[in-house]
């Protein structure tokens, strides 16, 4: 069974940074696109960051240059790297992969960006 658990949400001030972990199971991990998408109180879930099995990422254009996605295949392990953090992040940020067409996602876990 395929799980993913996020964590290294939290409060932090505006420009300020955290890095996201999500560590998962239940799969190859090293063969799977990984992602990481986002939902604000209120909107609807968007994307934010996706890393192939060959590490070519791809951003949503709102995080481009602040946001980093990266990967380390020994430790089943996605990361989300955010610096330069602003009020309109704060969101509850979900991990995310395919496995023979079915979507899966974490419980997610919640980024305030806040003075």
């Amino acid at each position: 069974q395929v799980q993913l658990v996020e964590s290294g949400g939290g409060l932090v001030q505006p420009g300020g940074s955290l890095r996201l972990s999500c560590a998962a199971s239940g799969i190859i991990f090293s063969y799977y696109t990984m992602g990481w998408y986002r939902q604000a109180t209120g909107k609807e879930r968007e994307f934010v960051a996706t890393i192939t099995w060959n590490t070519i990422t791809n951003y949503a254009d709102s995080v481009e240059g602040r946001f980093t996605i990266s990967r380390d295949n020994a430790k089943n392990t996605v990361y989300l790297q955010m610096n330069s953090l602003k009020p309109e992040d704060t969101a509850v940020y979900y991990c995310n992969t395919y496995r023979n067409g079915n979507a899966y996602w974490g419980r997610g876990t919640q980024v305030t960006v806040s003075s």
